[in-house]
């Protein structure tokens, strides 16, 4: 008689859909250490994590409009999971961290110690401790979620250098919470290009494209050296380099670019 295979648990679906989230989707190949990894944590083959994942990527909008369909044979559960974290990104992060403790049969501090490679032990041992660590989870998923969207490529000038890239806010972390943790509220940017972008030296319209104040050079344009205004001036104009999944919000950008234009 053959085995009855054990079915996924909603346990299960989330931790691979936080890791969806987390990593470029060409990524997800059953050779990949953290895929084998995954699959010992949850107690599947990799090629099952692999199969899962295809699964998701059938339910996301914007892998659609890529063309890329996923795998048609999803379950009932997979749809659920998808509805319930979708656009809720914040919370898919906590409970997966949760989660994750719990397959790892760690504390949860321990366990996101591993997950999201912090040292909690400099955190001050407070009432608000727990708040802050929740608030780390955010942040780190909110970063490695739009760097691995842009497959760790500066959206404006095409920069690969992880060590240079960071992932930017379209909308600051404190002026719109509700999109803190939402990866279309970011933009993968090099460390320049970030700063310049926060402090409306460059502007990113609702259609995406790329505008470099005369600003940013700090004095008159005619004054600027020609090989820095060449450089600078040659990105004016362009189309933004689009990511694979996760498309900056249009409505979030036009809030970002009101206030690049009042200060040209």
């Amino acid at each position: 008689m053959a085995k009855k295979r054990d079915n996924w648990t909603e346990e299960q679906i989330t931790v691979v859909l936080y890791e969806y989230c987390r990593r470029p989707f060409g990524q997800f190949s059953g050779t990949k250490p953290f895929i084998e990894e995954l699959g010992r944590l949850l107690h599947r083959s990799s090629g099952a994590i692999v199969r899962k994942v295809g699964n998701l990527a059938h339910f996301d909008p914007q892998m659609k409009a890529r063309g890329v369909e996923g795998l048609e044979h999803t379950a009932k559960l997979d749809k659920e999971i998808w509805n319930r974290y979708f656009g809720h990104w914040d919370q898919l992060a906590y409970d997966a961290e949760m989660l994750i403790a719990k397959f790892k049969e760690k504390s949860f501090e321990d366990s996101v110690e591993e997950s999201i490679e912090i040292n909690l032990s400099l955190l001050p041992k407070s009432e608000e401790r727990r708040q802050e660590v929740v608030r780390r989870i955010h942040q780190d998923f909110f970063r490695r979620t739009v760097l691995s969207s842009y497959n760790s490529r500066c959206c404006i000038t095409g920069l690969n250098n992880k060590a240079l890239l960071e992932a930017s806010h379209i909308v600051g972390w404190s002026k719109d919470e509700a999109n803190r943790t939402n990866p279309q509220n970011g933009l993968c940017l090099n460390v320049l290009f970030h700063k310049a972008y926060d402090e409306n030296l460059i502007g990113i319209s609702p259609d995406y494209e790329i505008f470099i104040s005369e600003n940013f050079f700090g004095m008159k344009l005619k004054e600027v050296d020609s090989h820095t205004k060449e450089y600078m001036m040659g990105y004016n104009n362009r189309k933004l380099i689009m990511p694979k999944r996760f498309l900056p919000d249009r409505d979030l950008l036009a809030v970002h670019f009101e206030k690049f234009k009042k200060e040209l």
